[in-house]
């Protein structure tokens, strides 16, 4: 399939805002009143990315993904929508995200995404999916389909 670019159907993109004061910064990555209830999250970790380090490309069957890109350096963020059932199917989105421009991603099942660190410094990523890796006590299949390893994958990272 050839993918076009534009905004894809159900991906929200949420600037942040970074309240300052003397102590340092806060930022708040989600709010469970401005998720819908399937999205809300159930678990979090945090990542960090080495500059032209990517991460991805991979989709979930069931979990949807909350990413918090605050920094400290700039991501360039790829979504792929392969979901038949979408008014967006076949639709590419790139944005650059992090430290200038601190933003929430929420990403939906059938959404295929990755990332890769564009900045020059190691840089962090906050994930808050609504599902639990591996399942209840790391017991289940992990919700993940991996596009990276394959060479005719049409979901490749353009500079």
């Amino acid at each position: 399939m050839d993918y076009t670019d534009g905004e894809i159907h159900d991906v929200v993109v949420k600037e942040l805002r970074k309240f300052s004061d003397r102590r340092g910064w806060l930022i708040e990555i989600y709010r469970s009143d401005e998720l819908p209830e399937a999205y809300l999250p159930t678990m979090s970790y945090i990542s960090e990315t080495l500059p032209g380090v990517a991460r991805g490309p991979h989709e979930h069957v069931d979990q949807t993904d909350t990413f918090g890109f605050v920094g400290p350096s700039t991501f360039r963020l790829y979504l792929w929508d392969r979901r038949e059932d979408s008014p967006t199917a076949g639709r590419r989105m790139i944005m650059e995200v992090g430290e200038e421009k601190p933003a929430a991603v929420t990403i939906p099942p059938g959404v295929v995404h990755a990332y890769k660190n564009v900045g020059p410094k190691p840089g962090w990523v906050i994930n808050c999916p609504n599902r639990l890796y591996a399942g209840e006590g790391k017991k289940e299949p992990v919700d993940e389909i991996r596009h990276e390893d394959d060479p005719e994958s049409p979901f490749q990272l353009v500079d």
